[in-house]
């Protein structure tokens, strides 16, 4: 009876995972973000670039004129990801929603996003003068500070649009005679009026009414509880493991991840990427580098530890076999021949090291980090960047962070080697009882 109701509550939370990771926002979310990623990778190569090995080599009137070609790119990247964002998410929703003109979908969402920035802000020049300036679009309002103010507004404005275009009576049929693309034009013509005047209307409210802006009151009341919450050092630790929980019964852990946990982490590494340009202090210890670093060595469930203690300790045969045939991918952070080869998928025996290691990673490095250590990260690293050397990366190549993560590993495989001293013993009862089974079938037969 209890082992009835076990797989009955596994496939109930199964089938409620996989739900969540349908979900139409929460598609759009992981597909955008895995969309713009290259330019965030990019922004960190350019602020690294800038802030140590052009530092290193270069000087004076040099040193500013090949930082200048990393500013253009940081400029063309990290400054408006807000607004690339918005774009994106346009674009992504539409295309989840099967419409057929997904390239105005994102036109109009990152038009809402404008639309709602403030018309005068408030700069300091060179000087340290301050003063208010109208008719112009800051960084700060198109970069980082705007990111989850360009998600929501690319949600809701697309997700109107979309809906108003839909209305039979919203469109303008130009007939036969007139080329595609003027068709399509005038096709959406009403619907991005309306959905344009209303983000500008209530861009006015906002403004005249109560003297502020959308994106300052999602910033304030929405992005920043929300990211302190999700990204404080408890919230990663239990939206981490509940993503990596999810591979235990065969589903991605980007339905949590990618979904919710990354695009938060991914907004506190721009931060920290922002003012690491800057050369000023680095606000966030928990971001997307400091977990998939120091949290995801070889892939989910830091499985690279899995594979060295199994080389160490494992004496079954075929799980020696999965560990040489995955430690290559593994290198880079792939590892799908691990979860479903080894396997880790539905093994009790696994299940305790694959949700422990890679908390403990976070752990560390965030102590570390804390304790003065090591460096932030202040550099997007690609996911698949090898162990050791993503650290030093991620922190600005400071050598420290390699004996940081060195540490997680070998602690991590310490943790590992009794669980696959366990596995081991499980797979030769399992291998008894089978040959138990098979005598038995063919006593039958005779």
């Amino acid at each position: 009876m209890q082992s009835t109701n076990d797989s009955a509550f596994i496939q109930k939370f199964a089938d409620f995972a996989a739900k969540l990771g349908n979900q139409m926002y929460l598609k759009t979310l992981r597909d955008a973000f895995a969309t713009i990623m290259p330019l965030y990778i990019l922004a960190g190569i350019a602020v690294l670039l800038n802030n140590t090995v052009f530092t290193w080599i270069f000087s004076g009137d040099m040193l500013a004129n090949v930082q200048y070609w990393g500013n253009l790119l940081i400029n063309g990247t990290l400054n408006i990801s807000g607004l690339l964002i918005a774009a994106v998410i346009g674009y992504c929703l539409a295309i989840n929603r099967e419409y057929d003109n997904p390239l105005s979908s994102a036109v109009v969402a990152m038009a809402s996003l404008v639309i709602m920035m403030p018309a005068t802000v408030e700069l300091t020049s060179v000087n340290e003068v301050t003063d208010q300036f109208s008719d112009i679009l800051p960084f700060s309002n198109l970069g980082t500070g705007a990111m989850f103010a360009g998600i929501i507004v690319g949600l809701i404005f697309t997700e109107l649009y979309i809906r108003l275009s839909s209305v039979k009576a919203l469109k303008i049929n130009l007939g036969g005679q007139v080329p595609p693309a003027v068709s399509k034009s005038f096709n959406v013509l009403i619907p991005v009026m309306i959905t344009l005047g209303i983000a500008a209307l209530v861009s006015t409210i906002f403004a005249v009414a109560f003297g502020t802006d959308l994106i300052t009151l999602i910033t304030t009341f929405i992005q920043e509880p929300l990211r302190h919450v999700g990204t404080s050092i408890w919230g990663v630790i239990i939206l981490y493991t509940l993503g990596n929980l999810l591979w235990l019964f065969g589903i991605h852990q980007s339905v949590i991840y990618s979904s919710i946990l990354e695009p938060l982490l991914i907004i506190n590494i721009n931060e920290n990427i922002a003012a690491y340009a800057a050369g000023q202090t680095i606000p966030n210890i928990i971001n997307v580098s400091q977990v998939t670093s120091f949290g995801l060595l070889g892939g989910s469930g830091s499985t690279l530890c899995l594979l060295i203690a199994t080389f160490i300790v494992g004496r079954n045969a075929a799980t020696r076999n999965v560990a040489k045939l995955s430690i290559a991918p593994g290198l880079f952070n792939i590892n799908e021949p691990v979860l479903f080869g080894y396997p880790i998928v539905y093994n009790i025996s696994m299940a305790i090291p694959f949700l422990v290691v890679p908390v403990m990673g976070i752990v560390i490095s965030y102590l570390a980090t804390t304790m003065g250590l090591m460096n932030p990260c202040v550099s997007l690293v690609p996911w698949t960047t090898p162990v050791l050397l993503s650290g030093f990366l991620a922190t600005g190549m400071d050598w420290r962070a390699v004996i940081v993560q060195l540490i997680v590993l070998v602690l991590g495989i310490l943790i590992y080697m009794p669980f696959v001293k366990i596995n081991d013993a499980v797979l030769a009862k399992q291998a008894v009882e089978d040959d138990d089974d098979d005598d038995d079938d063919v006593f039958n037969l005779d």
